[in-house]
């Protein structure tokens, strides 16, 4: 909720700004409402304007030295009333000061200092005409409960209200935590599946070796195609290994190790959409461009991808349809997931929520391969998944160093 303009310029100004202000305005007034009222005591003088003074004046240091501030408050009060001085002035600060020590010191504190303001204010109301001792008392003690409670009750609330942020610092230091460990887990388990992928290219190289060493001299054109097949796939398998060490910085766990054992690629989405069909969701697929041969850990990130907008879809959207479409471009593949469900604040294709592990895992595989990820609502209602892959990556990358 927005502050307006001018409440917002008011909680910007420094809080001693605005307790000197308070007790510049209460002496002033004091000062003014006694030259203009005489008859009701002593006239002004000297000592009745050095005596509003310290009364007054304190407040300045309310905040800082509440205690302290109240007792030269009251001292400086009943001296100005014994002297006989108006008895209707100087009882405003006394009530401030008991307030703040309430406000800002503690209960007992709070408790004690009612005692000398309850005196003074009994004594000041005592000595105007008509009024009885008791009836003085009954008031002063009402004020004085009033200053009490409404100080005790905003220190209470600026109490709570500190351990609220602190508990909402607190919240946000283990919400980023676990984003973190989100992303650790799934670096993880990206970086298992890369090395499932550079283990199947050492297996081709060592077999195509094997092969053509066997060949080399009785059939050296066999041998010069075995060779072409074992740079590719080095080449390939270095370019994997790139990305697995960029992202394996961390200890591995072995607590799910089955769970990647076994590659799956784009070619297999029509066995997950018949799962998924299956499973109750009306699921299309369509491919759009002339289908390409991909790398094996792309070809894996996209199937994963597809695999766990499907899955979240089924969980969180309570849509009755998706859509799967793959489109082929030269150099790019664009996987597009839509669906009919509740939208982004039930979850769809995405996860529960923007920052949910399943975007965050998406996101991570997005960036491993540089590609983008864009996930949310849809105008004509439901959720959208849209990743664009490059399928070629840059030169630099894909060109061991020289060394």
């Amino acid at each position: 909720m927005r502050l307006p303009m001018f409440a917002r310029r008011w909680s910007a100004l420094d809080a001693r700004l605005l307790d000197g202000a308070l007790a510049l305005a209460l002496t002033g007034g004091t000062w003014l409402w006694e030259v203009l009222e005489p008859g009701k005591g002593r006239p002004a003088d000297a000592l009745s304007f050095g005596l509003t003074v310290l009364v007054n004046g304190p407040l300045a240091w309310r905040r800082r030295a509440p205690f302290t501030v109240l007792l030269v408050s009251v001292g400086a009060a009943a001296i100005f009333h014994l002297a006989g001085h108006h008895p209707g002035l100087n009882d405003i600060g006394p009530l401030l000061a008991l307030y703040s020590v309430a406000a800002h010191a503690s209960w007992q504190a709070g408790v004690a200092g009612a005692v000398p303001v309850v005196a003074e204010w009994t004594h000041a109301s005592a000595m105007q005409p008509g009024v009885a001792l008791w009836s003085a008392l009954g008031q002063s003690l009402i004020v004085a409960a009033w200053a009490f409670t409404t100080g005790t009750i905003v220190r209470l609330l600026g109490a709570r209200q500190r351990q609220l942020a602190a508990l909402a610092g607190q919240l946000a230091e283990e919400r980023d935590a676990a984003a973190l460990r989100a992303v650790t887990r799934e670096r993880v388990r990206i970086a298992r599946e890369l090395h499932d992928v550079v283990a199947h290219h050492m297996s081709v190289i060592s077999v195509q070796a094997g092969f053509g060493r066997y060949v080399a001299l009785s059939d050296p054109a066999t041998a010069h195609t075995t060779l072409g097949v074992i740079a590719d796939t080095s080449h390939e398998a270095l370019t994997e290994m790139r990305r697995l060490l960029s992202i394996l910085r961390i200890e591995a766990h072995e607590e799910d190790e089955g769970r990647y054992l076994t590659m799956s690629r784009l070619s297999e989405l029509e066995g997950l959409v018949k799962r998924v069909r299956a499973a109750g969701l009306n699921v299309s697929l369509s491919v759009e461009g002339r289908p390409v041969e991909l790398p094996p850990g792309l070809d894996q990130c996209a199937y994963r991808i597809v695999q766990e907008s499907l899955t979240n879809v089924l969980k969180h959207a309570a849509a009755s349809r998706a859509e799967v479409r793959l489109a082929y471009v030269p150099g790019t593949l664009t996987l597009r997931v839509t669906d009919d469900g509740a939208g982004p604040d039930t979850g769809a294709a995405a996860g529960p929520r923007p920052g949910g592990h399943g975007l965050i895992g998406m996101t991570e595989r997005v960036r491993l391969y540089q590609g983008t990820i864009t996930a949310g609502g849809r105008s004509e209602g439901g959720f959208e998944v849209l990743v664009t892959l490059p399928v070629s990556l840059p030169q630099t990358q894909g060109e061991p160093e020289a060394g």
